[in-house]
């Protein structure tokens, strides 16, 4: 068997190979807005779950995902709690004040911390991301801000668990988990309600989320699998980014300019056959709600191949399945789907891996179409970095013109140190009356103060008038780079102003498109539904035309076969008038032929013998008497009719005689050569003949077996099945010559000969009857009579 794929790989493929052909385009999709589907099929025991995790050291599909996300987005991540998921499918954007708050919230937790401080990761799963391959998306919106959110579910016995769902432990009385519902947003995308979502910081947080709910799993062992799934697991991961304000500063917070963008790692249980497994019970029934769910997937994947590909518009059933459900708008065009066929190459799994390689090759045949991305109006790109370099120039020219700040800041640091070395007080008081050094001393204090006073004076007012020039001179470049700016803003907002008048043009242009576009399209449905009906009416006046040309023919044969028995009818009944008529002639003949000779005898007689005469007539009458008296008619055989050629010859028929039939006793039996004679009627049988004819037998009022030979034409359905139209049917019956039933009671009494004899007297028997006379009987030599007896009306 050969079968074609996208791309095929071996047995020594590694997982970074196989995730740069076929998850790194996803992830890339993912950061520029758009959703994206990946999921393993295969039977169980091919490696699907050992595909989407990896094993410690070398990382499957899963976490190098999250690595590459991470790597691409991480200068660039808002702070935890700016985007908050709510209970519809959506995200919306919080003001700082409110994620500082709901950051407090959360520090206020307590959590449990090890000994050294430092949370310590699982070492269960820190293998499986320790390399790192630092891959990320080269074009990443640079001027938007991300966040991203995880959430795990598995559907098992079509049901949906949430395995991120924290539920309180009760020893006394476990509670189960309770099973999730489907529900459709306002963009008519599916999702689970009440689902939990983490938000996530890095490759680590994001891969430890999962290991949680890994855990939680349902696994089993089986006779093909130690740990064998027995749920549908799906991962997602949402990338919910915002563009910063103008000022590149903030997050806008209008709900409309927020992009959400899923990526979905689905990782399914493996078909499998309860006669290999040997499963019985909950084994058994996981077996067959999970063969249920495949099933339905690959006939969605089939209906929507027909709809692509003949025109049609059947309905696909997403519903009968959760799988399918939840990932109807993926099929419907919301996203790149992209599946991984993991195929085990034991000969115990050949057939089941025909049907995986056949199911996988047709679903390549499913195009499913993405709607062109709106890109953001009114916001210019480079905000971000932008406003950091307006910063950083205006943090420059400050350093440029505070240099003779800095030197002013020197003579304030000497006019510190003179205030330091101000000359303190002298005492004051005077003790003495002849003291003449205290007052002198304080005069020439207060005259060093008073100096340094008016040098502090006038330094200040130095520093005032220089400190108003800078800022006169700031002012007048504000006040040129707003007219700058003005300009610019004017310039930018008649460009702004001839866009939207374009934009309006466009719009009422594509109104005007999809105007006619809708017209077209109600006039070709109106013109696909008058080709379809008038198609039924051709189709049905060729099926009416050949009826009645086969009927025409069944006609013409019988009216066919009608003349021929009329015709040998006729034949018989002239011939037989014929004879009547000759025999009747001859009769008459011989008569007069008897007559004359006894007129000659008594002419010619001698006359002594008169006396005698009288004796010798009465002689002569009786004799004439007994010769004209004709003798007993023979029975003769019936006549054997003509045979007719059957109107079958050269045409194929299917004997249905049923088992419960009695074999007659009847000289002709039906025979149809080159017949295929069954039992109970088949498609098979029906399928290589053009003729059919069935056996019927009953019990007719005389007590006898009526053999009914019931015909008719096979016809080829328009569904690819055969139907029998019947045309005709023959009667086959045995019955007695005498009119009486062969088959009496012995206690019966024997008939009479008298009514034996009436018996013998209705018109077909008479009609059957002839008698034949030949030389050398009673009449004398030379004669033939022929005698037959005339037929009588009912």
């Amino acid at each position: 068997m050969q079968y074609t794929f996208k791309e095929v790989f071996g047995t020594l493929v590694t997982q970074k190979a196989l995730f740069d052909v076929v998850a790194r385009p996803l992830v890339e999709d993912l950061i520029r807005g758009k959703n994206g589907l990946l999921f393993t099929y295969g039977v169980t025991g091919s490696g699907k779950t050992h595909t989407m995790t990896g094993s410690p050291g070398d990382g499957g599909l899963l976490p190098r995902c999250l690595d590459m996300i991470f790597n691409s987005i991480g200068p660039f991540q808002a702070k935890r709690f700016v985007f908050k998921v709510d209970d519809k499918n959506g995200v919306d954007v919080q003001c700082e004040v409110d994620a500082l708050l709901e950051r407090q919230k959360r520090d206020a937790i307590p959590i449990p911390k090890t000994p050294s401080g430092k949370r310590q990761i699982d070492p269960e799963f820190a293998d499986m991301i320790s390399v790192r391959d630092h891959c990320k998306v080269e074009e990443v919106e640079e001027d938007n801000v991300y966040s991203v959110f995880v959430s795990y579910i598995e559907i098992y016995n079509n049901y949906i668990y949430d395995l991120l769902e924290e539920i309180p432990f009760d020893p006394i009385k476990p509670k189960p988990p309770q099973s999730k519902v489907l529900r459709e947003d306002q963009n008519h995308n599916m999702y689970v309600i009440g689902c939990t979502e983490v938000e996530v910081k890095s490759t680590e947080e994001a891969f430890e989320v999962f290991w949680r709910g890994q855990k939680k799993r349902r696994i089993a062992n089986t006779q093909l699998n130690r740990e064998s799934s027995r749920s549908h697991s799906v991962f997602m991961i949402k990338l919910a980014q915002a563009p910063l304000d103008a000022d590149g500063d903030n997050v806008l917070q209008e709900r409309e300019q927020i992009t959400l963008s899923q990526l979905s790692l689905v990782d399914l249980a493996g078909s499998e056959r309860t006669n290999r497994t040997k499963a019985e019970g909950n084994r058994l029934r996981e077996a067959g709600n999970i063969n249920q769910s495949l099933m339905t997937l690959r006939t969605c994947i089939e209906v929507l191949r027909e709809n692509q590909m003949y025109g049609t518009n059947k309905m696909v059933p997403y519903r009968d399945s959760k799988l399918t459900h939840l990932f109807k708008n993926y099929f419907d065009g919301e996203g790149k789907v992209r599946m991984i066929v993991c195929v085990n190459p034991k000969a115990e799994d050949y057939e089941e891996s025909l049907q995986v390689m056949r199911f996988a090759e047709m679903t390549q045949e499913v195009e499913v179409a993405r709607p062109v991305d709106k890109p953001l109006f009114g916001l210019t790109p480079g905000r971000r970095f932008r406003n950091q370099a307006f910063k950083d120039e205006l943090s420059r020219k400050l350093e440029i013109r505070g240099g003779p700040i800095s030197g002013e800041t020197e003579e304030q640091s000497v006019a510190e140190m003179l205030l330091q070395n101000f000359p303190p007080l002298p005492s004051c008081e005077l003790l003495d009356v002849n003291d003449d050094q205290t007052l002198p001393r304080l005069i020439e204090v207060l005259e060093k103060r008073h100096r340094m006073r008016q040098m502090l004076s006038e330094e200040f007012t130095k520093n005032v008038l220089a400190f108003k020039t800078m800022l006169q001179e700031f002012d007048s470049s504000i006040v040129s780079k707003e007219n700058y700016a003005q300009g610019k803003l004017t310039e930018k907002e008649k460009v702004i102003a001839g866009q939207k008048m374009e934009i309006e043009r466009l719009e009422k242009k594509t109104k005007t498109l999809e105007y006619k576009i809708e017209i077209l399209e109600k006039t070709t449905t109106i013109y696909e539904e008058d080709k379809r009906n008038l198609q039924q009416e051709l189709e049905s006046k060729s099926q009416k035309l050949q009826r009645q040309a086969s009927d025409k023919r069944r006609l013409e044969a019988r009216l066919q076969g009608m003349v021929t028995e009329t015709t040998m009818k006729w034949e018989k009944e002239c011939e037989r008038r014929v004879a009547a008529k000759q025999l009747e002639m001859q009769n008459k003949l011989w008569v007069k032929d008897e007559k004359l000779k006894q007129l000659k005898a008594i002419v010619t007689e001698p006359k002594n013998e008169k006396p005698e005469r009288p004796s010798r007539e009465k002689d002569r009458e009786k004799a004439f008497q007994r010769s004209v008296s004709p003798p007993p008619a023979p029975t003769a055989p019936p006549v054997r009719l003509r045979h007719r050629r059957s109107r079958s010859a050269g045409e194929r028929w299917v004997d249905h005689k049923p088992p419960s039939n009695v074999p007659t006793e009847t000289v002709m039996q039906p025979h149809v050569p080159h017949a295929i004679t069954v039992a109970a009627a088949n498609e098979k049988a029906l399928a290589k003949c053009d003729k059919y004819m069935l056996t019927h037998q009953e019990l007719a009022s005389d007590g006898e077996i009526e053999t009914k030979l019931i015909k008719g034409d096979v016809y080829r359905t328009r569904g690819g099945g055969q139907a029998v139209q019947f045309t005709d049917i023959e009667t086959l019956k045995q019955e007695s010559p005498t009119g009486r039933k062969r088959r009496s009671s012995p206690s019966s009494p024997t008939p009479p000969e008298d009514a034996a004899e009436s018996e013998w007297t209705d018109v077909e028997t008479r009609c059957s009857v002839a008698v034949e006379m030949r030389a050398g009987s009673n009449l004398g030599p030379g004669y033939q009579h022929h005698a037959q007896p005339k037929r009588r009306k009912p």
